[in-house]
């Protein structure tokens, strides 16, 4: 009878104990970094074109070619693993050298303003219209990431589950986070729809 009492109170321990918690919530995360990752190569992707074709344009504007460039490279020297999310300092550099590329990607956008005719090429629009759609889905990526990390790191610090984290190492994981909440819910806008017409000569 008390060996059936025990089971009993261990099956109830365990259920309480958020252990299937945690493996739900670091699948959900898993899967959404992935999608981060699979975006942001997306959008390096896309650069190299977009860079030859403002390039073809605006060759005169090197140092903010150069520096999309820069940025990018920076970018693909971070080995973005799955272990990457596991680490706060891995992940801090990561999310740093994506803010810079997103940076200099708006200096790029803003130089554009300059040049009418790069701005009705219709290959340099169809990149834009690429880029902003890649940019949207960064976006929603992110947005899955830090709720699901959210959702994670409140099981990890929560009583009775918090102790079953420290029993098998359970720990923390690093979120996106930005000086500008905005950030989060709007992709930068790269919008030149409407173009101004150039100069007659």
């Amino acid at each position: 009878m008390m060996r059936i009492l025990w089971i009993v109170l261990l099956t109830l321990i365990l259920t309480g104990c958020g252990y299937n918690t945690f493996q739900t919530t670091d699948e959900q995360i898993k899967a959404s970094w992935a999608e981060v990752l699979n975006q942001y190569q997306r959008r390096a992707d896309l650069i190299p074109n977009l860079v030859n074709t403002v390039k073809g344009f605006a060759a005169q504007e090197q140092a903010v070619l150069l520096g999309v460039t820069e940025a990018r490279a920076r970018v693909g020297s971070i080995q973005a693993t799955p272990e990457l999310i596991n680490d706060p300092q891995a992940f801090a550099k990561f999310q740093s050298a994506q803010g810079e590329l997103t940076s200099a990607l708006s200096r790029l956008m803003v130089i554009v303003e300059n040049y009418p005719q790069l701005k009705s090429d219709a290959n340099f629009r169809d990149l834009q219209a690429q880029l902003e759609g890649t940019e949207n889905r960064v976006t929603v990526a992110r947005n899955r990431y830090i709720k699901a990390v959210q959702e994670y790191n409140v099981a990890i610090r929560s009583f009775p589950s918090n102790l079953t984290a420290m029993m098998f190492g359970y720990s923390v994981k690093p979120s996106f986070t930005v000086e500008n909440e905005k950030e989060i819910s709007h992709a930068p806008t790269v919008d030149f729809s409407a173009p101004k017409a150039a100069p007659s000569k």
